[in-house]
């Protein structure tokens, strides 16, 4: 029975994440501030969800840590994303052979 009353809060939770802003902001959003802060949300989120996945990923919190300094370098200079994901997992599966 709590199965279902789980499932009916996260359901009702997600429906009014998704009405309640078209209902109560009708008007275009003016601020510039507001509007910078929503355009960086979804890069936010994605961030936060996939940072401890990989340090977490290989056996070695380590390996995942210098993969992703790794991968931020390649990034910085202009590596696209597969590149800078094969560097990645390079890089994990060295440091996890090595150790």
């Amino acid at each position: 029975m709590n199965n279902y009353l789980y499932i009916a809060v996260m359901a009702g939770v997600s429906f009014l994440i998704r009405v309640l802003p078209m209902t109560i902001i009708r008007k275009q959003i003016k601020s510039r501030f507001i509007r910078s802060f929503l355009f960086y949300v979804p890069y936010v989120t994605l961030a936060v969800m996939t940072f401890p996945a990989i340090i977490t990923a290989s056996s070695n919190p380590l390996s995942g840590a210098v993969a992703l300094a790794a991968g931020i370098v390649l990034a910085w200079f202009g590596g696209g994303l597969f590149p800078v994901a094969v560097l990645c997992s390079v890089t994990v599966f060295i440091i996890d052979s090595l150790l």
